[in-house]
């Protein structure tokens, strides 16, 4: 092989703009071992293709799996939505307890103020008493 001929591909290769033909040169020169020296870093990369394109796969791929991932993701949304309707129903129940506990408050308060007031009447009432009564044993 002419060595600039080589060069040549090389370059039409890395713009990749050589045929097959061209590239099948470029692989045997590549794959022959008698390459020059500035030229040694396109062997490895080659050889590495000529190597990995003789490469099998050899495990067996299982297409089933996948439907059984499906049937997993559709218990799962099951789930997640029995547990999104069971916190609804626990928070409905948490937040009618205490607005129950609030209204339970505001009416105890309430009578505590009606309480105090009743017993601010029931003073005056009993100083009211005391009053005639000091008033009736005067003018007996």
């Amino acid at each position: 092989m002419e060595l600039a001929n080589i060069e040549q591909l090389v370059e039409k290769y890395l713009d990749a703009e050589t045929t097959l033909q061209e590239e099948t040169t470029l692989k045997n020169y590549f794959i022959e071992g008698s390459v020059a020296p500035h030229l040694q870093e396109y062997a490895y990369m080659f050889t590495y293709f000529a190597a990995v394109k003789e490469e099998t796969y050899t495990k067996t791929i299982a297409l089933e799996p996948k439907k059984s991932k499906r049937r997993n993701y559709i218990w799962l949304s099951v789930a997640a939505s029995i547990v999104l309707l069971f916190s609804v129903f626990i928070g409905k129940q948490e937040y009618e307890r205490y607005q129950a506990l609030k209204q339970f408050e505001q009416i105890s308060k309430g009578l505590r103020l009606l309480s105090q007031n009743l017993k601010k009447g029931e003073q005056a009432v009993a100083t009211l008493y005391t009053y005639e009564n000091t008033v009736n044993k005067i003018l007996k």
